[in-house]
C-alpha cells in the first residue's frame, strides 16, 4: 500500500501467523498437565489455556463426561449460542460453526434496564430471562457475569427449559468462585444433569468463554 512501510526490525520474534498458531498448541500440550481432562475434551481445555495464557489452568477445569457429545451435538443440530457478553459473542468464530448458528447476546435488548429493575439484579441476570423462548436444546456461555450464571441455574431449577449445554466461566471476586461452584453441584444437588465446563475459582472472561465454544463448534484445532 502506497506509503506504508514495515519499520526497522529491532526484536527478536516469530511473526509468520501460522508458526505462531501451530507452535502455541505445542506450548501448551508441553506444558500443561491434562491428565484430568476428558479425552474428548482435550482440545477444549487446550484452546482455553491457549486463550488464557495460563497452563496451570488445567489443574481447575471441571469438564462433565457428556459435555462435547451433548454441546456439539446440539450445534450441529442448529441450536443457538446465548451468550452473557458482547465479547464472548464476538470471540466465537463464525466458520468453525457447524450450522452457521446463531450468536445471540440480549444484554443491550431495550427490554432488560428495566426487567433489571422489576428483578432487582443486574442487566446481565436480567437478560438471561429474555433467553427463555430459545434456550431448551442451546448451548449456553457465560463468561462474564457471576449473577448471569446464577440466574440461569435459578430459572432451571424453577422448571425453566433446560440448555444442552453450559460454558459457564464468569470471572470476577464477588460471586464467581460460589456461582461455578453451584454449576458443578447441580446435579448431586438438584437432580438436574447438564453438561458443562467450568473453571473453579476467581478466574473466567469472555476470552476462555469463546475459545471454549470454538473448540466445542468444531474438531479441528
Amino acid at each position: 500500500m502506497s506509503g506504508l512501510r514495515r519499520p526497522a526490525r529491532r526484536y527478536p520474534y516469530v511473526d509468520a501467523g501460522a508458526d505462531i498458531y501451530v507452535d502455541s498448541f505445542a506450548t501448551i500440550r508441553r506444558e500443561a498437565d491434562l491428565t484430568g481432562v476428558p479425552a474428548d475434551a482435550e482440545k477444549v481445555a487446550v484452546r482455553m489455556i491457549h486463550g488464557s495464557g495460563q497452563v496451570d489452568l488445567a489443574r481447575d477445569l471441571v469438564v462433565h463426561p457428556g459435555l462435547l457429545a451433548a454441546a456439539r451435538g446440539a450445534l450441529e443440530a442448529g441450536a443457538p449460542i446465548l451468550c452473557d457478553a458482547t465479547m464472548v459473542a464476538t470471540g466465537v468464530t463464525a466458520s468453525r460453526l457447524p450450522a452457521s448458528n446463531d450468536v445471540i447476546c440480549l444484554l443491550n435488548d431495550p427490554r432488560v434496564p428495566d426487567l433489571a429493575r422489576a428483578f432487582g439484579t443486574t442487566r446481565s441476570a436480567a437478560a438471561v430471562s429474555l433467553w427463555e423462548p430459545m434456550l431448551a436444546g442451546a448451548v449456553v456461555a457465560i463468561g462474564n457475569a457471576p449473577t448471569a450464571l446464577f440466574h440461569l441455574l435459578e430459572l432451571i431449577l424453577d422448571g425453566g427449559p433446560r440448555p444442552a449445554a453450559i460454558v459457564g466461566c464468569p470471572v470476577g471476586f464477588i460471586g464467581a468462585a460460589e456461582s461455578k461452584q453451584a454449576l458443578v453441584d447441580l446435579a448431586a444437588d438438584h437432580g438436574i444433569d447438564i453438561p458443562y465446563v467450568t473453571v473453579l475459582g476467581r478466574r473466567g472472561g469472555s476470552a476462555m468463554t469463546s475459545s471454549a465454544l470454538n473448540a466445542l463448534a468444531q474438531e479441528a484445532e
